[in-house]
């Protein structure tokens, strides 16, 4: 009864999707076509964290790309006239290796209308409270309190290493019963959003591990 399967890619071929559609590719060209992605994500997390960003979709076609942005602040992404999305495309075309990236690339983004059903947004507040030394309980239920106010259906939160600062590292476990509701991991219908992320404090990394569960899709009930 160990083992544990990521609750998004454990429904992906029911209520999830990938985060990169590709055209089929030759064994050489996926290697290069995995990496670019690798480092496209972890580029745009980390540049656009101020606008709030909760995922990245990468769609290839023969010749066509394109990336979608889900960012709870579309504006900081866009800039004043489409200018901040020129200048982030300019950054983008150089760690592409299409043909004419100029053309061929196209960048969107989406507004995340409710940034806390956002699992991605809610560990990396989490983690940014922690790095600042915040009473970690304290943190985490008032994060619970807000997310299970903004609708969700059910909420866990997972703190693993030397947490609040302490000798051994512990594995703390929080919602997921009660007035925080239910997450069913099992059920494939759920529609269950996943993410984790690792906060550097003073006294190392603790990793924080957020589950929650939205409202089902009435197509996948069926």
């Amino acid at each position: 009864m160990g083992q544990k399967v990521n609750p998004i890619s454990f429904r992906l071929p029911l209520n999830k999707d990938w985060k990169s559609r590709w055209f089929s590719a030759n064994k050489k060209q996926y290697q290069i076509n995995l990496l670019e992605d690798v480092h496209l994500r972890r580029f745009l997390l980390g540049k656009l964290k101020l606008a709030g960003i909760s995922q990245v979709q990468i769609e290839r076609s023969i010749n066509k790309m394109k990336i979608i942005l889900f960012v709870s602040r579309p504006g900081v992404v866009i800039g004043r006239g489409g200018s901040g999305l020129e200048l982030l495309k300019k950054d983008v075309c150089k760690m592409v290796s299409m043909a004419q990236p100029e053309k061929n690339l196209e960048i969107e983004a989406v507004e995340v209308k409710n940034p806390d059903l956002s699992a991605y947004l809610v560990a990396q507040k989490v983690a940014e409270q922690l790095e600042r030394r915040f009473p970690y309980r304290r943190v985490v239920n008032k994060t619970i309190e807000s997310t299970m106010a903004s609708g969700a259906k059910g909420i866990k939160i997972i703190l693993g290493g030397r947490v609040g600062g302490a000798e051994i590292s512990r594995r703390e476990k929080f919602g997921d019963k009660g007035k925080t509701g239910n997450i069913p991991s099992q059920t494939l219908r759920a529609n269950i959003d996943f993410a984790s992320t690792p906060a550097l404090t003073r006294s190392g990394f603790v990793g924080v591990k957020v589950w929650i569960y939205k409202e089902d899709n009435k197509n996948n009930q069926e």
